[in-house]
């Protein structure tokens, strides 16, 4: 027998599409920080390339600090949604309500 398939009686459909609805804006959240954050990387990346000899972006001082300033910066940047790119994947995993 399936543990999964026995539901207690206090759970609901409705309590499970609530669930449902929560993970799915959670994981489109998590993907739009992952999406920005890489984003960030790579500008950091580029600017370090194109950057002159004696330029202070040339350099990777406290370069694992500002990879975790971009984490931190994606993840505030994706809850407010600034992207739009956790909105497009919600309306496409969730139907209208």
């Amino acid at each position: 027998m399936n543990v999964n398939a026995i539901s207690s009686p206090a759970t609901t459909s409705s309590d499970e599409d609530i669930i449902y609805r929560a993970k799915v804006q959670q994981a489109a959240e998590k993907f739009e920080s992952f999406f920005i954050s890489q984003m960030l990387r790579q500008m950091r990346s580029a600017t370090k390339e194109i950057a002159g000899e004696d330029s202070i972006y040339g350099k990777n001082t406290n370069s694992d600090m500002l990879d975790y300033a971009d984490t931190s910066v994606a993840d505030v940047m994706s809850r407010q949604r600034a992207f739009g790119i956790a909105d497009v994947i919600v309306r496409q995993l969730l139907p209208k309500t």
